[in-house]
């Protein structure tokens, strides 16, 4: 019914279709956030500012223990170095596979996500503060990291960088 040689195009039309079918199962073309634990990854489909990120699931997660000046704020104008602390979240971390930890509380009060985030092996919050990005900013219970963060702001008032680089 079929030639050999007739067969060969069909067969390689099918391994393909197959191992499409396959990678789409391992959503290796449709990247989706895992739900957030301890050790898994999720990803960044959009930074909306210097310390709050669009999970491709839709979740949005704010970094725990910084801020950042304000850029989306609907009541306030853009903050001095705000577009700048955003810009270097968004290289950081946008489009990009990040790992979440977790302190007392995994939701804040508007329900998003509190998590310190890692990626590439940095910890971006402790990064955004040591650039001079960002500024120390707690509220217990979640205070796991608060001493690495409070070195980083030391760090980055004596060299007197972003936010500390005016008088």
């Amino acid at each position: 019914m079929f030639k050999k040689k007739n067969l060969k195009p069909i067969i390689i039309v099918i391994a393909i279709l197959s191992a499409l079918l396959f990678l789409q199962k391992l959503r290796v073309f449709n990247p989706v956030s895992i739900k957030p634990g301890k050790g898994n990854l999720c990803f960044v489909k959009r930074v909306v500012d210097g310390d709050t990120l669009l999970l491709a699931d839709n979740d949005r997660v704010r970094y725990i223990g910084i801020n950042t000046p304000e850029t989306k704020h609907p009541h306030k104008a853009v903050e001095w170095m705000g577009k700048e602390a955003s810009d270097f979240n968004r290289k950081l971390v946008e489009h990009k596979w990040i790992s979440l930890e977790f302190d007392i509380e995994k939701r804040d009060k508007y329900g998003r996500l509190l998590a310190y985030v890692y990626v590439d092996g940095i910890f971006v919050n402790a990064e955004l503060v040591k650039e001079g990005f960002a500024q120390v900013y707690t509220f217990p219970p979640n205070v796991k990291h608060v001493d690495l963060l409070l070195e980083c702001q030391r760090q980055a008032q004596k060299e007197r960088k972003g936010l500390w680089s005016k008088d």
